[in-house]
């Protein structure tokens, strides 16, 4: 990907956090994840606000059902990855 220089203005204190935490020459890849990490959140705010218009809200209980599912895939790979760990122990 092509890549131009832009100057930006940021918080000194967060800006030197930033540096301190990545280290030298990170600071322009950890801006730019950031920068599509905000970007990708906004289109899903964008396709979550169609469907609602297109379709509704989604149900209370529809949410409780999924985020128990979600719940529940998590700890059986929980469950994976310690069975996997070396010699029986817990990971």
């Amino acid at each position: 990907m092509a890549t131009k220089k832009y100057t930006v203005t940021l918080p000194e204190e967060l800006a030197e956090e930033i540096r301190s935490e990545v280290g030298p020459g990170a600071f322009s890849a950890y801006v730019t994840r950031a920068i599509e990490r905000r970007r990708e959140r906004d289109r899903l705010g964008e396709l979550v606000k169609w469907l609602e218009d297109e379709h509704g809200p989604v149900a209370e209980a529809d949410l409780s059902a999924v985020e128990a599912e979600r719940r529940e895939i998590e700890r059986w790979f929980e469950e994976q990855d310690a069975g996997s760990a070396p010699h029986g122990k817990a990971a």
